[in-house]
């Protein structure tokens, strides 16, 4: 298999690739030791039954761009296709500034397929493509040169394999006129504020068991700062301290060093220099947060009077429309939606674009009375009541 490791030689690929109707690609990374990924390859593979249309591309390689890459990316007559995109897609938008358009996700078309819930790659490689999969390279690194044959000939596979999947899975969403469904999907993926994080809404990630608005407040600025200087730094945030220390801070609220260190939680890089003197910051802000400016968590679902009975109902349906259709249930609406809709809640995805007509139309007929459930042979179906 051949490695690209010049602009030139990349060039020459995507340009090739431009005459084809679409192309495959995967990446490896490491985000282990940093805040945002570190791309170490891209595999990249044009229609074809063995690896001479396939490469690698070392992006680590001195000099290489990878501009040309980005140049077919932005050829909307030449569909990318990816296996679970989301992490190679952030890697792309903030590092190039450009998404794949065309874009078409064979994890995503699984799930409307009727392959399940997030089927993974060896998963549609054993079922569509009938091939073994070698996982042992997976967890290893790839920032290490020169790569080993193994590790090539696995990373090779995620998109000479990813050609055939896509073939079937493409095929089959045209038969049964979904295709629609897969692109109304892909669209979250291709906004830039999906990948884009606003370290004064980091708090909303931090699980508490207290709506307190004094300690919202501390919880706030702890995670501002803990976000900004991880992004600053390209460390992971839990480097910076995890979410157990930051709790322990809110409740805790040293206000100088020595109390700082008294924090049973903090590592001892933590309680000195910049990160110490920016935790005591946070505290200090989040003390002196004006009452009317306290966070808000979301409560609307606490406010919600579901009824349990119909939310019970409306799972049966939901249910019946899985086995039916063959879509994952869990793309379809999921517990916390149910409940919602059981509540009277209308404004939610469950409710619009493809998933009205699989299920939202029947379950707001359920809510009105006029349709109800009954058992036929092994399966539950609606009739008009």
């Amino acid at each position: 298999m051949k490695t690209l490791t010049t602009t030139e030689e990349l060039a020459e690929f995507c340009a090739d690739a431009r005459n084809h109707p679409y192309v495959t690609v995967d990446t490896e990374f490491l985000r282990e030791r940093t805040y945002f990924s570190k791309l170490c390859l891209v595999q990249l593979a044009m229609p074809g039954e063995t690896s001479e249309n396939a490469v690698l591309v070392d992006p680590l390689a001195k000099g290489l761009s990878l501009e040309p890459l980005y140049e077919l990316f932005r050829d909307e007559n030449v569909v990318k296709v990816f296996h679970a995109a989301r992490q190679d897609l952030e890697i792309f938008f903030l590092e190039g500034g450009v998404f794949p358009k065309p874009l078409f996700d064979t994890q995503v078309a699984a799930m409307v397929c009727g392959f399940g819930d997030q089927a993974g790659y060896e998963t549609l490689v054993r079922k569509i493509a009938k091939k073994p999969l070698d996982k042992s390279s997976r967890f290893t690194d790839w920032s290490h040169r020169p790569l080993s044959e193994a590790q090539k000939n696995y990373a090779i596979g995620d998109v000479t394999h990813l050609r055939q999947i896509y073939e079937f899975l493409s095929d089959k969403l045209v038969k049964s006129n979904r295709a629609k469904w897969v692109e109304e999907e892909l669209q979250v993926l291709l906004t830039p504020e999906t990948y884009k994080i606003d370290p004064s809404q980091a708090w909303r990630r931090v699980k508490t068991r207290t709506n307190s608005g004094r300690f919202l407040a501390l919880v706030r600025e702890l995670a501002r700062f803990r976000e900004s200087y991880a992004q600053s730094r390209n460390v992971p945030r839990n480097r910076v301290f995890k979410d157990e220390a930051l709790l322990e801070l809110a409740s805790t609220k040293p206000q100088s060093m020595q109390e700082l260190g008294r924090s049973r939680l903090l590592m001892r890089e933590a309680r000195k220099g910049e990160i110490a003197e920016g935790i005591l910051a946070a505290v200090k802000t989040g003390l002196e947060t004006d009452p009317e400016d306290f966070p808000q968590p979301d409560r609307s679902r606490e406010k919600l009077q579901v009824n349990p009975a119909l939310a019970d109902l409306l799972r049966v349906l939901l249910k019946s429309k899985t086995e039916s259709t063959g879509v994952a249930q869990k793309l379809i609406a999921s517990a916390a939606d149910l409940d919602a809709i059981a509540a009277g809640e209308r404004d939610l995805k469950a409710l619009k674009g493809w998933r009205r007509e699989v299920f939202g139309d029947d379950a707001l007929r359920l809510c009105n009375g006029k349709i109800g459930l009954k058992v036929k042979g092994q399966s539950v179906v609606a009739v008009q009541v």
